[in-house]
């Protein structure tokens, strides 16, 4: 199975959040990592001029989903993907055809992972594979993405981004796009509150890997630091101040460092949980040295082809 999307699942659980008013007209939707399924990620509203919402992120159950559309009053005119992981876009076949019409906003590299032989078809054959062996819990769950990824369409966007300023539903946003995690990676700043929507550029318990060029991700954090931002929605866990963002990026780049200097990885495991102990509980600093070490196997120390494998996209 393809670790990035049941690596997670494997390592990773806890309860959902109730939704949190950030701003005038600005509302998240919390993901979960909830025990015997695959995660949600954050779901971030914001108002749009002359009513209804602009939705960026879906999640990936119709629960998650359901819960921003009810947040909405019904009324989600647009929806703005951050990348392709299910768990950010999984949402959009449910949303649609609740409400025929919406549009979807995203970046080529959606298109391109739906595309026969990329990422999210490959990851569709594994399961296809995988079903008739697996146990009655996990093909419960695997049987969730397949029936995703039996909606290509409903998935792919109806408009690329590329990087720019951008009004969505009447809401004035400056959108970058990045290659660091998945490619094609956008953060989203909603200029009238303040409030940046980091994707998987932001994650916690730690940096989510999977398909990662970390040399590209150092950059992005540094133009993400350079945003004018009051607030930081990360794709996986709490809403961040510009003080705790600088902390997780600090984080990051001794993590990479460490990685880099040859070091064990549970030396390199134990600097990324004191740089992210505000955010773990016990629980939390286990799964992240788990999680630190599975990635330094498959990504941080391994051999230079293996590791450099991501920063070499199309």
């Amino acid at each position: 199975m393809h670790a990035l999307f049941l690596l997670v699942f494997a390592l990773l659980c806890g309860a959902a959040q109730a939704q949190q008013t950030l701003a005038p007209g600005v509302v998240l939707v919390p993901g979960g990592f909830e025990a015997g399924r695959q995660p949600d990620g954050n779901s971030l509203l914001l108002q749009a001029e002359g009513g209804g919402w602009l939705l960026i992120d879906s999640g990936r159950h119709r629960a998650h989903t359901e819960a921003a559309l009810a947040v909405a009053g019904g009324t989600v005119r647009a929806v703005l993907n951050t990348h392709w992981h299910l768990d950010h876009l999984g949402g959009n076949a449910w949303l649609r055809a609740q409400r025929p019409g919406v549009q979807v906003w995203a970046s080529a590299a959606v298109r391109q992972a739906l595309a026969p032989d990329g990422w999210l078809d490959r990851y569709r054959r594994q399961l296809v594979e995988a079903l008739p062996s697996a146990a009655p819990a996990q093909a419960a769950v695997m049987r969730v993405d397949l029936e995703l990824l039996g909606q290509p369409d409903a998935l792919r966007p109806d408009h690329e981004v590329s990087a720019s300023a951008l009004t969505l539903a009447g809401r004035p946003l400056q959108v970058g796009v990045e290659t660091a995690v998945s490619g094609g990676d956008l953060w989203v700043l909603d200029r009238a509150s303040g409030t940046l929507a980091a994707g998987d550029l932001v994650t916690l318990p730690v940096p989510f890997l999977d398909t990662a060029c970390p040399p590209a991700w150092r950059e992005a954090l540094a133009r993400l630091s350079a945003q004018p931002f009051q607030r930081l929605v990360p794709g996986h866990g709490p809403v961040m101040s510009r003080a705790d963002f600088e902390r997780w990026r600090g984080g990051f780049e001794a993590l990479l460092d460490c990685a880099g200097q040859g070091l064990h990885p549970a030396a390199c495991a134990a600097v990324w949980r004191t740089h992210a102990a505000p955010w773990l509980d016990e629980a939390g600093q286990a799964r992240a040295g788990s999680m630190v070490g599975y990635y330094f196997k498959t990504l941080l120390q391994a051999p230079p082809e293996q590791r450099e494998r991501f920063c070499r996209r199309p």
